[in-house]
């Protein structure tokens, strides 16, 4: 096993573990934050959607360091990505994200779609660094820097 990986071997690794991730935050009181959300790649930005006035964008806009932490497997495999974020709200954005980039129907929690779902808005996630953990990491880690 290599113990450095490209990205595309990130996300190769991640799109075999749960659809869902944990993204952590940290607010201006320097609070941390954490909660689970669906995030889609889009070439090398990591995305997701929110709420505009959510405690995420409050927290993003206030720090734009995050981590994500996907759900582990039976076994313990894991991918952990660590990155800035920043917040896009208009409506060219969120038409391109809700038709080609979600895996899931984005109507389900805004349904008003793209040009009538105000207070939605999406996470870009730029990464900088990310590990897969084989086993917890006792198996293995693999290593990936911007």
């Amino acid at each position: 096993m290599e113990p450095n990986v490209d990205l595309a071997a990130i996300q190769a690794f991640a799109s075999k573990l749960s659809p869902w991730a944990h993204i952590a935050t940290v607010g201006a009181d320097g609070a941390p934050d954490v909660v689970p959300v669906h995030p889609c790649w889009e070439g090398d930005t990591l995305w997701t959607m929110l709420g505009e006035g959510s405690v995420k964008a409050r927290n993003v806009a206030a720090n734009s360091n995050v981590a994500l932490h996907w759900q582990v497997t039976e076994v313990g495999d894991g991918v952990e990505v660590w990155g800035t974020a920043e917040l896009f709200t208009d409506v060219e954005t969120k038409k391109r994200l809700w038709d080609d980039v979600f895996d899931y129907d984005l109507n389900a929690f805004a349904p008003g779609g793209p040009e009538n779902s105000p207070g939605t808005g999406f996470l870009a996630i730029t990464p900088q660094r990310a590990l897969i953990l084989h086993q917890y990491g006792i198996g293995g880690l693999q290593r990936w820097r911007a």
